[in-house]
């Protein structure tokens, strides 16, 4: 059993993790270059505005660094670029799946494909469109706030929506229902954390982002739940066969 399912994982991780980062290079890479020469030029803006950014651009050969800080690693342009964030989605895929799969033995519901995508929706329910009610997507240069704040909020509120998405479709008791509904309202009752800093991007770029990231998300998790059911019934078709053979 353990066996199939980190088999299954792994083909429905690797496969969304193809068509997610095919999608993300067409659609939403080249809205993040956007963003960071944005990011860049109000950078150099506010680096100009220093009464000391000319010594500070003078002894760092043109460039402009803060006193005493240290160069953040990024990935070069290019193909390493491309490999470090098909390498991330390719992870988060394997992760989704053994997460997606182990849900769905545990309420013992048989993996097939229409359970797959019906548990796949809801992973990007939980996961991705309620967190983005109040963190949307985000481009370099966008103002936000503090990155712990942020993690909780988000935790808090894809758990809620997961508990209260289980007590709607899975337990289906007026009772429940409405405590599913009351749970998945609360986070953004509470409120996600506000902006403390102002973003130097255009809100249509921003705003398109958040859309294709979303979108591109849906269809990431719809290949996990459909290519999971697929692979966990070709793994028991072949495990059938050996003891078969046997």
């Amino acid at each position: 059993m353990i066996i199939r399912l980190l088999s299954a994982a792994l083909v429905a991780g690797f496969l969304a993790a193809v068509v997610a980062t095919g999608l993300q290079f067409a659609l939403t890479s080249p809205l993040i270059l956007k963003a960071e020469v944005y990011e860049e030029q109000a950078g150099k803006q506010a680096a100009l505005a220093s009464p000391f950014a000319g010594v500070i651009i003078h002894a760092h050969g043109g460039e402009h660094h803060e006193p005493g800080a240290a160069a953040e690693w990024q990935p070069a342009p290019g193909f390493e670029r491309m490999a470090y964030t098909g390498l991330a989605t390719l992870v988060g895929g394997v992760g989704y799946a053994l997460l997606l799969g182990a849900v769905m033995l545990a309420l013992q519901r048989q993996p097939t494909p229409e359970t797959g995508l019906a548990f796949g929706v809801a992973g990007f329910l939980c996961v991705a469109l309620a967190p983005a009610m109040g963190l949307p997507p985000e481009l370099p240069g966008m103002g936000s706030a503090a990155l712990a704040v942020r993690q909780v909020w988000w935790l808090m509120t894809a758990l809620a929506t997961a508990v209260g998405i289980y007590l709607i479709a899975v337990r289906r008791v007026a009772l429940t229902i409405v405590g599913g509904l009351v749970l998945i309202v609360a986070p953004h009752l509470v409120g996600a954390p506000f902006v403390v800093e102002e973003s130097r991007l255009p809100a249509a770029l921003a705003a398109q982002f958040a859309a294709r990231s979303l979108g591109i998300s849906l269809v990431f998790w719809a290949v996990i739940g459909l290519a999971y059911g697929w692979a966990w019934h070709l793994f028991g078709e072949r495990a059938v066969a050996r003891r078969s053979h046997a």
